[in-house]
């Protein structure tokens, strides 16, 4: 069992032992993924990069994850194929070529 898997398997038994699946639709957990994403940026406002709280970072990104997680197992999504997928397709809009030491959108290269 990959970890990927047992990650989610552990999530569904967290969900499930308190019966929130209720709540879990796409659009709530769409909008948790972007309320926990809100608490991250925050965990950054007003401070430089390094002076964010390391273990407020884990925690606000494995909430972020848990969600994402969850909403993928919703549509049956493989988190590995959706991310290799979407690796590819950033491979193809960013070649390595005119992409390498810039942060110009794909559009502008």
């Amino acid at each position: 069992m990959s970890d990927i898997d047992i990650i989610l398997q552990e999530l569904i038994k967290f969900r499930n032992d308190r019966d929130w699946e209720q709540f879990h639709n796409p659009k709530d957990l769409a909008i948790a993924i972007s309320a926990e994403a809100g608490e991250l940026l925050e965990v950054f406002l007003w401070k430089q990069a390094e002076e964010a709280k390391v273990e407020k970072v884990k925690e606000e990104l494995a909430d972020i994850l848990a969600f994402s997680f969850l909403l993928a197992e919703k549509y049956g999504f493989s988190i590995k194929d959706i991310m290799l997928e979407k690796i590819n397709k950033n491979g193809e809009k960013y070649p390595v070529n005119k992409a390498k030491g810039t942060a110009k959108k794909y559009n502008e290269l």
